[in-house]
């Protein structure tokens, strides 16, 4: 496995991206606040008015927020930015669910009044998944939740519908699933580079709830997660082959391929596992007309 650590020595692209984040926030506030009239927000106009929409006195006053403070922001000057602040903003701006959401990203904040991840899949998304049969199947969101699988899937791999909601996550059933540690032939290697992909993935939603959640059951259910945690790598999202022993047709090769859904849901992914030689292929239909084993009990 490759893993792709950052030079400790590149310490100006952080801080070339936030400058670029501070510069697109600005200007993005900026034509927010120029296409709102006074008469919108319920203030007069005015005879002498000469700025287009709002003044940044105005949306200070608006949003509770002072006036220099606001200024900085909307001059690229702002460190950082609160969420509290930013949703005041947004709220006085008038501004449409998109629009929020592109301000929050914008300032690389988490947006607190955002909701739980929808969890029901698009009907789209889960005739992709099925359609992908006899190759097994799976819709993923960017934290490694199956959200919906294909039968293949839940044959070779168990049944997601079957567990807990919280544990229908490939990280926490590589880390701590029985069936998964037997049967996945190359899981160590596989929990190291997963480890260092949800790393990598992290770095744009540090700020989520649901992501943090996830990272502190994880460190404290398992000491070898929190040792490879501790190791810092960072690896892409590339294709690769891995060995599954199945229990009733052995040993079958496969190799991941993600197909990312746009653009309505970014962050999903439909993951197919297909066959990586002639003899796993045969192997996958064998296993594609045997019954469906009954959980025990």
């Amino acid at each position: 496995m490759t893993i792709a650590v950052p030079e400790r020595n590149a310490g100006t692209v952080p801080e070339q991206n936030t400058e670029i984040r501070r510069r697109e926030l600005a200007a993005f506030l900026r034509s927010r606040r120029e296409r709102i009239t006074p008469e919108q927000v319920g203030l007069p106009r005015g005879p002498r008015r000469r700025t287009p929409g709002l003044r940044r006195e105005e949306v200070a006053q608006l949003s509770a927020v002072g006036v220099t403070w606001y200024t900085w922001i909307e001059q690229g000057r702002a460190a950082h930015v609160s969420a509290q602040v930013l949703d005041a903003v947004a709220r006085a701006l008038l501004m449409d669910p998109t629009e929020r959401a592109h301000l929050f990203a914008l300032a690389g904040t988490h947006d607190p009044r955002s909701g739980p991840e929808y969890p029901v899949a698009a009907k789209t998304a889960l005739k992709v998944v099925e359609r992908l049969a006899p190759y097994p199947a799976s819709l993923q969101n960017a934290r490694y939740d199956v959200l919906a699988a294909n039968r293949p899937y839940a044959q070779l791999f168990g049944d997601p519908a079957e567990l807990p909601p919280a544990d229908r996550n490939c990280l926490w059933l590589l880390t701590t699933s029985a069936r998964w540690k037997r049967d996945f032939l190359d899981r160590d290697e596989m929990l190291r580079d997963l480890i260092a992909k949800y790393r990598a993935g992290m770095a744009e939603h540090v700020a989520e709830p649901a992501w943090k959640q996830q990272l502190n059951r994880l460190l404290q259910v398992s000491g070898e997660f929190r040792e490879l945690w501790e190791r810092h790598e960072v690896a892409p999202m590339s294709p690769h082959v891995k060995r599954y022993r199945h229990p009733r047709v052995g040993l079958i090769r496969l190799e991941h391929r993600n197909m990312w859904l746009a653009p309505q849901s970014p962050a999903h992914r439909v993951v197919a596992y297909l066959p990586a030689d002639e003899e796993s292929e045969e192997r996958l239909e064998r296993l594609a007309e045997l019954p469906d084993e009954r959980p025990a009990g």
